[in-house]
C-alpha cells in the first residue's frame, strides 16, 4: 500500500528473508491472497520466498540476512538480544547496523 508504517512496532512485522517492514494490513491482504489463489504456503509478498515454518528456520534465516552485512537484520538481532537481555551484544549489533547506514540502530 505504501503508506508510512506505524511507529508502533506491533501493528508490523520484518520479514525474516528480505528484511522488509510489512505492517499487519498488507501481510493479512497476502496471506488472503494467497489463499484465494489457493496457494499451499505464505510467501513473502516482496521476494515470495516460502515463509518460515518455526522459529529456529525464521532465526536460521535472518542469521544469514546478517552474514552478508544487512543493516536491517542486525539492528532487528540487536532489539532481539536486548529483551534477551544481552545488552553488549545487541550494543556490538546496533553498533555494526549504524555503521552500514541504518538509521534506526542509532
Amino acid at each position: 500500500c505504501f503508506l508510512p508504517l506505524p511507529i508502533d512496532h506491533t501493528k508490523s512485522n520484518m520479514m525474516h528473508c528480505c528484511s522488509k517492514a510489512i505492517c499487519n494490513g498488507c501481510d493479512r491482504a497476502n496471506q488472503m491472497r494467497e489463499f484465494e489463489g489457493r496457494s499451499v504456503e505464505d510467501s513473502c509478498p516482496f521476494c515470495r520466498h516460502p515463509a518460515p515454518k518455526s522459529q529456529e528456520e525464521a532465526d536460521r534465516i535472518q542469521m544469514k540476512r546478517i552474514e552478508v552485512n544487512d543493516p536491517v537484520a542486525m539492528c532487528h538481532m540487536g532489539g532481539k538480544r536486548c529483551d534477551e537481555g544481552d545488552y553488549d551484544g545487541a550494543f556490538e549489533y546496533w553498533t555494526k547496523a549504524a555503521g552500514l547506514g541504518d538509521v534506526g540502530a542509532h
